[in-house]
């Protein structure tokens, strides 16, 4: 047997369809104007500011092991032609602690940029496979030793200036 509906029901559900009526027919709130995207040239002068004089560090992983330091430390970065970057850097992980220049890919993700090396070899460290997230002050990605292809894992950090030196105080 169908269950009667009360009064009561029926005054609040007509009371929400007029509501809902009233709502659906005024205006449409307003909207914030899309910000603009910054043009590529814009997007390439921050990235070159960003790492000029800059320091990336952080971590990374080999497998599930536990994640050790790492950090780069680059002085200079200049775009040469299409997607190549020329990185002059300071690396240093594990051992290792070298001063080289690397010629580096860069592709972009909308306003992201995106470090994207595949087997590159990088004088005294080795052969890379890396794709490296650059967002804000933050880095994040994944990397692999293409010579022992069994070491590969994760990286991430925060990217920062290096500190200034003064100069020698004169008497």
């Amino acid at each position: 047997m169908p269950r009667a509906t009360s009064p009561v029901r029926c005054s609040l559900l007509a009371l929400a369809v007029l509501l809902f009526a009233n709502v659906s027919l005024a205006e449409p709130p307003q909207t914030q104007p899309a910000a603009t995207q910054p043009s590529q040239k814009d997007l390439e002068a921050a990235f070159t500011a960003r790492f000029t004089n800059a320091v990336m560090s952080g971590q990374y992983t080999i497998g599930n092991n536990p994640p050790k330091s790492d950090k780069y430390t680059i002085v200079s970065v200049r775009k040469l032609k299409d997607d190549n970057w020329l990185f002059q850097a300071r690396v240093q992980f594990g051992e290792k602690d070298v001063t080289i220049p690397m010629i580096i890919p860069v592709k972009w993700a909308g306003d992201t940029p995106v470090i994207s090396v595949t087997n590159i070899g990088f004088p005294g460290l080795g052969s890379y496979t890396a794709r490296v997230m650059i967002y804000g002050d933050q880095y994040a990605g994944t990397w692999q030793d293409n010579v022992h292809t069994t070491h590969s894992g994760h990286l991430w950090g925060k990217i920062e200036k290096a500190p200034t030196t003064q100069p020698a105080a004169t008497k």
